[in-house]
């Protein structure tokens, strides 16, 4: 309605549809319906086929977003708040841009935190020191991986 009146037009909203969110579309999505059901039936039966099917890890939310591969040393520290440093990164995709929102993942392909890339590739490869992305969300709980944070020597790969 507020619309319409500012245009001038008197014109209604009718329906207003969220149809992507990240790299999930509408066709991803589930109800509440569904999640309750899935979770009934793991806790009844002890099947989480249907649970899995529902809630998806937290990876797959950041599937589309480059990814900085951590040190398994470095991974508690990022849990902790820091930022991550250019010893602490094993390797790095070629599609790491400075300034942009970054994942940061251990070698397992664990979600760590969200990151703002403060080096492009091309830095990371080439510093032997300095902060290479600010971190500004992080998803793994601290003690997830042993509180070990000491520089050692680069071994950045692509």
């Amino acid at each position: 309605h507020d619309i319409g009146l500012y245009l001038g037009c008197g014109a209604h909203m009718q329906e207003l549809r969220r149809i992507r969110a990240g790299p999930f579309t509408e066709d991803d999505s589930v109800t509440i319906l569904d999640v309750y059901d899935a979770l009934k039936r793991f806790r009844e039966d002890g099947d989480e086929s249907l649970l899995r099917s529902v809630v998806k890890p937290v990876e797959e939310a950041v599937k589309h977003l480059p990814k900085i591969y951590l040190l398994d040393t470095a991974v508690d520290a990022i849990c902790h708040g820091a930022d991550l440093a250019v010893a602490g990164i094993s390797k790095v995709e070629d599609s790491v841009k400075k300034g942009e929102t970054v994942a940061l993942m251990t070698l397992k392909g664990e979600l760590v935190a969200l990151a703002e890339a403060r080096m492009s590739v091309k830095e990371i490869l080439e510093a032997s020191h300095g902060i290479a992305a600010k971190t500004e969300r992080v998803i793994m709980e601290r003690g997830t991986y042993p509180p070990i944070w000491k520089g050692g020597k680069r071994r950045v790969r692509r």
